[in-house]
């Protein structure tokens, strides 16, 4: 597309060394990571917000940063952009056989499993199925990665009910470790309830990290509601009670 191409060209003129951008010209694909990594958050947020006007302007953002980073790539001689294309291209063909192939895959559950064989596949050097994913990602969506990738290879449960057994034992040893007293045994209690709460949310299709964040929004504008109702009554919400308080909460809840 000729707009793609004038992105590049663009980011090619702001990085001439003669002519271009002191700023442009001073960044590293290192410098450029916090950025990247804030509008990535900004593009979900975007999403989130379901706001399509700032999702537009937040892609166009995400995309500069790509072709910036290709663009240093080249110039030190590494790769470009025409050889990420078709490298990410040869991927989607490859990892799609029942697209562009001959196998027969049945439901979506199957094409993920599918994908993570293939993959597995492609990176022979790789030890366990686990390898791939970044540690710096959300704990809830690490979680739920490496159960999907474990999955992969059958380590699933087949259904619900073992699931909800497990987050009831879960609750079990955790009431034991809080009668004893334990920090350790606490926190590696409520770990292992996290963990099962999110493979049951995989269970069900449902993205653990998404249905925790709605609902911190929902404790946010109701907890707001809150502190409005005292600010409203000229009242100083920190010299009212849990009662008082869990009255306030109960109103929110109705209204919110």
């Amino acid at each position: 597309m000729k707009e793609f191409q004038k992105l590049v060209d663009i980011v090619a003129s702001l990085r001439h060394p003669e002519t271009g951008c002191p700023w442009d010209i001073e960044q590293s694909s290192q410098s450029l990571v916090p950025n990247f990594i804030e509008e990535l958050h900004e593009a979900v947020e975007a999403i989130e917000d379901k706001d399509d006007t700032a999702l537009k302007e937040e892609l166009g953002d995400l995309m500069l940063h790509i072709v910036f980073q290709a663009r240093i790539a080249e110039e030190e001689g590494k790769f470009d952009m025409v050889t990420v294309l078709d490298a990410i291209a040869e991927k989607l063909i490859r990892r799609h056989p029942h697209v562009f192939g001959e196998t027969d895959v049945d439901g979506a559950n199957a094409v993920k499993m599918n994908w993570e064989r293939i993959k597995k596949q492609e990176k022979k050097d790789r030890i366990s199925v686990l390898e791939g994913i970044p540690r710096s990602l959300p704990a809830l969506i690490y979680a739920q990665r490496s159960q999907e990738k474990a999955a992969s290879v059958g380590f699933d449960w087949p259904d619900l009910p073992p699931i909800l057994e497990k987050l009831d034992e879960e609750r079990q040893e955790l009431d034991s470790a809080l009668q004893n007293a334990d920090p350790q045994s606490i926190r590696e209690e409520i770990g292992d309830m996290l963990f099962t709460l999110v493979n049951l949310a995989r269970k069900l299709n449902i993205d653990s990290e998404a249905a925790l964040k709605e609902t911190s929004k929902k404790f946010h504008h109701r907890f707001q509601y809150i502190e409005e109702h005292y600010r409203k009554n000229g009242e100083d919400i920190h010299e009212a009670s849990l009662a008082e308080l869990d009255e306030i909460w109960n109103l929110a809840k109705k209204e919110r």
